[in-house]
Formats: structure tokens, C-alpha cells, sequence
């Protein structure tokens, strides 16, 4: 979902519960792992890993000036074989301490074995931020939480475009809609029109 149709589903969204607490939760995600600056941890479940938003988080950073944002993708199913950005396994959680951030995503109850290791990283002085179902463990551990029931207008996806997408846009220094909008569309058009590196 690029920034023009993020900004047409806002206009679409005006009026709802959801633009202020994505924006809400979004801000909390951007003051953790910019005022720490420990590194954001992004894992999701057994059955849902959020690549789609390491991607968009990813994006936002480069965008935004805010490298604070790119997250480590944490899978539970990754081999030492894989590419470096995806063989990052669960046992980095058990690393997990002070200053860092910890990003969870599930779309259903995200398991014992996983709240464990949130657990631990908590106690270890890790932000933990819960995004999915408002599921009792995970979110009474998280210091932040944004509860996506499962009954909701706008599923899982559609939340983490619009979280990635305010977390990057909080950074800059407008705060008008439209202008911050046309910002980030004239750094993309520059990203986009620059002549390649010399070594090509």
C-alpha cells in the first residue's frame, strides 16, 4: 500500500476510533526505539510472520530519517542457510535487554513458547508493543498494546499499513496532513529519479 492510498484510507477512516490509536500506537513504537535506540525486534507467530511490515518499517526509515525503525525480523522457523535479514531465529529474544524494543504481531493467541521468551525479555528491561487480538497474556505483559478483535472493520494488514505509515510520518517536522503527505512523496520521487551509485 503506497502513501497516496494510506491517505485516502485515512480520509476514508476520518471520523473513527482507528486513525488515533494507529497514530497512538505508532507513536509509542517511534518514542521506544528512538529515544533508546536499542534496535526494534519484530517477530510474530508460529502461523503469522509480519515480513510485510519489516518491509514498510524498512521503507519509513529510510523516508522518515528515522533508522531507528528498520526492525531485526525475528522467525521462528529460520536457518542458518537463509538470506541474513531472515536467519534471525527466536533465541535472539533470549538476548533481548535494556533499550531495546520488542514489536510482537499475531493474528491469533501467539502460543506459550513465545509469551515465555516475551516474557523473559521484558524482565530483562525490553519494551515490549503488542499488536493483534486483545488477547489477555500478551497484552497485560506489553507496555503498549493496539487490539485488533477479530470482529474489527479493518483486518491485521490494514492496521500495520497504517501504523508503519504514522510511524515514519511522526518523525518529520510538519504537521500538517497534506504537506507531510507531499513530503514524503517528493523524497520518494527523489529516491526514485537519483542517478545510481557509481559502481553501476
Amino acid at each position: 500500500m503506497d502513501a497516496v492510498r494510506v491517505a485516502l484510507l485515512r480520509e476514508v477512516l476520518a471520523g473513527t476510533e482507528w486513525l488515533e490509536a494507529t497514530r497512538r500506537f505508532a507513536g509509542a513504537l517511534r518514542g521506544s526505539v528512538v529515544s533508546h535506540g536499542g534496535g526494534l525486534l519484530l517477530v510474530g507467530t508460529q502461523e503469522y510472520e509480519p515480513w510485510h511490515l519489516a518491509a514498510h518499517l524498512v521503507d519509513e526509515a529510510a523516508w522518515s530519517g528515522t533508522p531507528e525503525l528498520a526492525p531485526t525480523l525475528v522467525r521462528h522457523d529460520a536457518r542458518p542457510s537463509d538470506p541474513a535479514h531472515l536467519a534471525v531465529g527466536l533465541g535472539r529474544l533470549a538476548a533481548a535487554r535494556r533499550g531495546e524494543t520488542l514489536l510482537v504481531v499475531s493474528q491469533g493467541a501467539p502460543g506459550v513458547p513465545l509469551l515465555e521468551r516475551v516474557h523473559d525479555a521484558r524482565r530483562a528491561g525490553t519494551t515490549v508493543l503488542a499488536l493483534g487480538p486483545a488477547e489477555d497474556d500478551l497484552v497485560s505483559m506489553a507496555h503498549e498494546s493496539l487490539p485488533v478483535p477479530e470482529a474489527s472493520e479493518l483486518d491485521l494488514d490494514t492496521i500495520q499499513h497504517l501504523v508503519s505509515a504514522a510511524a515514519g510520518e511522526n518523525a518529520l517536522p510538519s504537521t500538517r496532513g497534506h504537506r507531510r503527505l507531499r513530503d514524503r512523496l517528493a523524497r520518494l520521487a527523489d529516491h526514485l529519479t537519483a542517478p545510481p551509485p557509481t559502481g553501476w
